[in-house]
Order: C-alpha cells, then structure tokens, then sequence
C-alpha cells in the first residue's frame, strides 16, 4: 500500500523565488522600476530546500508520494492585475515542475491558477492547460476568493464558473478549494480565512445545483473539511430546509476532504461523520502548522499518526492512504501504473 499525502505545498522554496515577488509587486505599484527577472535558482538549490524539509518529513513520518502545489498564502490573487498574476503563477508552477522532475518518485504536481479579483475565471484555463498537458500535473487549486477575504466573486455553483468547470472535466482533473492570503484583518488567514472558505464552498455545494450540471466534477476541501464534518447536522438539516436532495447523492459523490486536521479527537470526529470513501489522507506538512504539540510530543502535522490509531479495517487504509486519491486523481493513477507502482 502507497501513503499519498494529497495536499503538499512547496513552503520551501530557494529565496530567489520571493526576491522576486517582492521585486514583482514594487514594480507593479511604482511604474518608474522595471519589470523583474526571476533570478538563477539551480538544481542544487531545490533540491537542498526539498531533502531538508519535505522529503526529510516524508520519510521520517512513513509516506510515500505527496501532491505538490506552490505556497498557498503566496499566491495572493488580490495583489497587483491579471498580468502580475499571470507572470507569478507561471513562475510558481514552473518551481513545481522542477521538483517534480528531481524527485520524480515521491512528488506529483498541481498547479496554481493565475485568478485575479474581477477577471473571468476563464483566462485561467489556458494555465491549466499548460500545467496538465505540458507540464503533466494532475490537478489545480481553486480560489473560490480572489479578493482575498472580501468575498466578491459569485458562489461557485453560479455559471461564471462553468466555462473552467467544463474544461476541469474535459482534463479530467479535480481541483482542490484553497485561498490564499487574507487581505481583511477580521480573518486571520490559516485560523480564520482558510476554514471560512472550506466551509462556505460547501454551504455553496448545497444550495445550489451543480453536480447536476456536473455529475464528474471533483473538489477536494482541505483542513478536514473546516467547520462541515463538527456541524454535520446543521448540515443535514439546510439541505432539508432549502428542499435540497440528500446530501450523500447531492454532493458527497463529487466532494472530498482531507485529514489535514491537527489533534486525534478531531481526526475521530471526522471519521465518524464523513464516509470512508470521502476522505483523503493529508497532512500539509511545513505548513499552517509546524510545532510540536506539547500535549503529544509529536509534530500537530504528523497527521498520519492520528489516521493509524484508528480502528480502521485494512480495506478502509487503503482507501484513505491511497486508493481514494487514486479515484480522484485518475492521472495520478495513470502516472503510478505506469511507474508499475
């Protein structure tokens, strides 16, 4: 059995990186600098940032392959245009692509997407394109705030979406719900905007009617699904109220979580709660969340920990370490099977 870990971000990378961010957005606000180049990152380099953290983590806490994707804070749709996030996005996904390439057996990629307050999530397909076809990702993350904690984009059930929802199934790639940074100061961005967000795509979910427009779109809600699998009944009792269907046929056949929860008591809750079927094993290490809990002794993140003091069949391992990612990610499956793995 493989340990997939399906929510990955490269927190890691060399300075250069953001050097050239920073340059990026000093260009964007005084028109007089000029535009940056991403300066000289070698092989060496991403391969020291990956060896000493990540890969290091993966072996020690006994996984086998992570989903990458760029820093999720970092993306920070709400700063600067379109052009500044196509070019940073860019950047970013070609990062991805090079770890890929270095560590080809423990790391698969996801792309960031080039969003930007008030554009049509349209102009973001062309960058999935690129990433899937060209650069042989298997995914994207999906912000359903570009604002960045104002909340100005329409639900994603609204058909502004659809034309990048279309394309998500034409590639047959999920796409995982994540914001980004937090521009308002009433939303702390990992304690407050993340599980905000994870919780309001699902309310999303059940109001409106998109998997009925979209029986094979798949969306993965990171962080254990925020504040769903603890209000499950409040929940279970909207979709009453507003008419919808049973939320096991109007949604949990398209929507996924993952394990990215930090203490066993929530681990517990969310096996409980949500079908096995529906959970992804995640950990989103060198993350949100990097000490060490001193009621353990171990690492808040070493969410594989909390997943092996379950009870849990063999059956059901299989299926939250590998075989479920393998359902949702059907060109991660590919990828392995041809790896003979």
């Amino acid at each position: 059995m493989l340990i997939i870990d399906c929510h990955g971000h490269y927190t890691t990378a060399p300075t250069p990186l953001q050097q050239f961010r920073d340059a990026q957005l000093a260009a964007y606000k005084d028109a007089s600098q000029p535009l940056p180049v991403l300066g000289e990152i070698s092989d060496d380099q991403i391969r020291e940032s990956i060896e000493q953290n990540q890969l290091r983590l993966i072996r020690e806490r006994g996984a086998d392959m992570t989903i990458f994707s760029p820093r999720a804070s970092a993306m920070a749709h709400h700063l600067g245009d379109e052009a500044v996030s196509q070019s940073w996005t860019r950047a970013c996904n070609d990062m991805i692509k090079r770890v890929v390439d270095l560590f080809p057996e423990t790391f698969v990629g996801v792309c960031q997407l080039p969003q930007s307050p008030g554009v049509p999530i349209a102009n973001s397909i062309a960058e999935l394109e690129r990433c899937v076809n060209e650069l042989g990702f298997i995914g994207c993350n999906l912000n359903p705030d570009p604002s960045g904690g104002h909340w100005t984009s329409k639900p994603l059930t609204d058909k502004s979406w659809y034309p990048f929802f279309e394309k998500m199934v034409e590639l047959d790639v999920p796409a995982m719900i994540h914001v980004s940074g937090s521009c308002n100061e009433n939303f702390h961005a990992t304690g407050a905007h993340y599980i905000n967000a994870d919780t309001t795509a699902f309310m999303q979910f059940i109001q409106g009617d998109l998997f009925s427009d979209f029986p094979d779109l798949r969306f993965i809600i990171p962080h254990g699904g925020g504040a769903v699998p603890y209000h499950w009944g409040r929940y279970r009792g909207l979709a009453d109220m507003l008419k919808r269907p049973l939320l096991a046929e109007h949604v949990m056949k398209n929507v996924f979580f993952d394990t990215c929860v930090y203490h066993q008591p929530g681990i517990d809750l969310l096996f409980r709660v949500i079908d096995i079927d529906n959970i992804l094993f995640g950990s989103e290490m060198v993350g949100a969340v990097r000490g060490i809990d001193p009621e353990t002794g171990q690492f808040f993140d070493d969410t594989k920990r909390y997943v092996d003091a379950l009870n849990l069949s063999e059956v059901d391992r299989q299926k939250v370490f590998e075989g479920n990612a393998r359902k949702v990610y059907p060109r991660l499956d590919a990828r392995l099977k041809e790896l003979g793995r």
